[in-house]
């Protein structure tokens, strides 16, 4: 089965960015599900690196670090990263710039798209 998320929150104020990727953490370790992650929206800041977090609180640059080791495919909305003053060198090894075009793509050949 091939599963898109798309998120759209904030990395920190909230905790759907965190959950999301929880559950996403959770499904790779399912051998026949296989995962592609979008970011858009304010989402796309979840994957700039060296994100600094208090002690004992969950870090979304981690947990996407986790998902890049698993090879799950993390694309992040270019025109979102351009509304925000964000360029691709900022993130995170593995989270690739992308587009309307590829999230179309990835849609078409998901058997779910799970937006949160």
């Amino acid at each position: 089965m091939k599963i898109l998320f798309i998120l759209n929150g904030a990395p920190y104020g909230d905790e759907r960015t965190y959950n999301a990727l929880r559950l996403i953490l959770s499904l790779s370790k399912k051998e026949e599900i296989k995962l592609k992650v979008f970011l858009m929206a304010d989402a796309v800041s979840s994957g700039k690196d060296f994100q600094e977090t208090p002690q004992g609180y969950y870090n979304i640059g981690r947990m996407l670090k986790g998902l890049v080791k698993r090879n799950i495919p993390i694309g992040v909305c270019g025109t979102c990263m351009d509304a925000r003053g964000l360029k691709e060198e900022e993130f995170i090894e593995g989270v690739k710039r992308s587009s309307m075009d590829e999230l179309t793509d990835w849609t078409i050949e998901s058997d779910k798209v799970i937006s949160f």
